[in-house]
């Protein structure tokens, strides 16, 4: 054989062998980090705005550590297996997706020395699976606590910064948070502030299941979103609202959650939300009402919830065509409240106990028996006796459903003043007649 035709032999082996390392290579499972190159173009750090950028396909925080090299913006934390330090913000770009796991993480801790917060905001998508996000405190080695956040009327006073989780609405995919724990994050920012903790305004589809959620300003805030799952969380001593689907959410499921002590309403859903099921949760010990539906909530469902130690167990403000049955309500001032400007409503089969004034264990007011439908409902006084609020004459009344919730507003963001005192607000926004919750200013 000649040497021109081994060469050329020679040539047609190797680019075939290069060939076949690329079509290996380009189809590599791309949905786990392990296969990510370390391309330094794909993770970035402006400085000015302690701001991480991610452009990775996929990315961890192990990948972010390799490529910033920075100690003073990512590093490991020496007391802890797997546990990161993080001293600035992180923006996930769309397309892009952040994984923050147990693969290479059991706590990422963010500093908050209160003074600054560090947010991470999503227009991608993050998946948090079995660890812990928390704010942390440097000069007290602690939680970062934020106990002057709080409202009250038209007093909004702004509290202590502390890191906060935003999905954006453009967001090109979910932000999944499964098994883990999220602590002392989100803070009062102000009317429209955006920074309540944990906020949904995109990633329609995203499940929020088996979390201990807790300390967080808002425990869970969404403005517009769709189909997304919020299950078997434990939701508790956060500073403000418990679970807060806001503005326009739609076909949610709230399933198997334990929401309780947190300090104000345990689950409400608040302008012009629909096709939410509110199911087999238990709701305690919250400050003002256990479940409520406000503004124009319809077409949803709250059923087989077990509901006690409310100052009202569950309210139905403003709200048409929506179904309330088989839930048991304990030991709270009031049973089921539906008040004159809710119209079409559906409360059977529940049971209403140890209520202390047994005519407010089913509240209809001004107007609303004739508005609602509500049969088979039961009773149970404080000796045991079942008694058919079929049959007991139903109080109407024109009260004002703000008695002790005036000013407090605030289902979703800022709060503001209300107009009927029964939803304490719409969160971060303006006031609860015609603001809707945090509106949109957290980016």
């Amino acid at each position: 054989m000649s040497p021109a035709i081994v060469l050329l032999a020679t040539s047609i082996f190797a680019l075939t062998l290069t060939f076949s390392q690329s079509v290996s290579a380009s189809s590599a499972d791309l949905s786990s980090p392990s296969s990510l190159g370390t391309t330094s173009e794909c993770v970035t750090f402006d400085s000015e705005e302690r701001m991480i950028t991610i452009n990775c396909e996929t990315a961890n925080l192990t990948q972010i550590d390799s490529q910033i090299k920075n100690p003073d913006v990512i590093r490991k934390d020496a007391n802890i297996d797997k546990g990161w330090i993080l001293n600035s913000g992180i923006t996930v770009a769309q397309n892009a997706i952040l994984y923050i796991n147990s693969s290479d993480t059991s706590w990422l801790k963010i500093l908050a020395d209160g003074e600054t917060a560090y947010p991470i905001l999503i227009s991608g998508s993050l998946k948090i699976d079995s660890t812990k996000i928390s704010s942390w405190d440097p000069n007290t080695n602690n939680y970062t606590p934020s106990p002057d956040s709080h409202r009250n009327g038209e007093d909004v006073h702004i509290g202590t910064p502390r890191p906060y989780i935003v999905v954006n609405n453009d967001a090109t995919g979910t932000t999944d948070i499964i098994d883990s724990e999220l602590v002392s994050l989100g803070y009062e920012s102000g009317y429209g502030g955006g920074r309540t903790g944990l906020r949904y305004e995109g990633g329609d589809g995203s499940i929020v299941s088996g979390n201990n959620i807790r300390d967080l300003y808002f425990a869970f805030y969404s403005k517009g979103v769709g189909g997304m799952k919020v299950e078997n969380n434990h939701i508790h001593n956060n500073i403000h609202y418990g679970l807060d689907p806001h503005t326009g959410t739609h076909d949610m499921s709230i399933k198997n959650n334990t929401v309780h002590d947190n300090g104000s309403i345990g689950i409400i859903c608040s302008l012009d939300c629909y096709n939410i099921v509110i199911e087999d949760n238990k709701v305690f010990n919250n400050t003002k009402m256990g479940i409520m539906f406000s503004r124009n909530m319809f077409d949803s469902v709250a059923r087989n919830n077990f509901v006690s130690n409310e100052d009202k167990g569950i309210v139905v403000s403003e709200s048409h065509n929506n179904e309330i049955y088989n839930n048991t309500v304990s030991n709270s001032g009031s049973g089921i409240d539906v008040d004159e400007d809710s119209f079409e409503n559906l409360v059977y089969n529940n049971t209403i106990a140890n209520i202390p004034d047994p005519y407010q264990a089913l509240y209809l007011r001004d107007g609303a028996s004739e508005q609602n439908t509500h049969h088979s409902n039961t009773l149970i006084g404080i000796n045991g006796q079942k008694i058919s609020l079929d049959e007991l004459e139903i109080t109407e009344g024109a009260e004002d459903s703000s008695e002790n919730n005036t000013g407090s507003n605030g289902d979703g963001e800022e709060e503001g003043s209300t107009n009927n005192g029964n939803d304490s607000g719409d969160g971060e926004g303006e006031s609860d007649s015609n603001s809707d919750g945090e509106t949109s200013g957290n980016k």
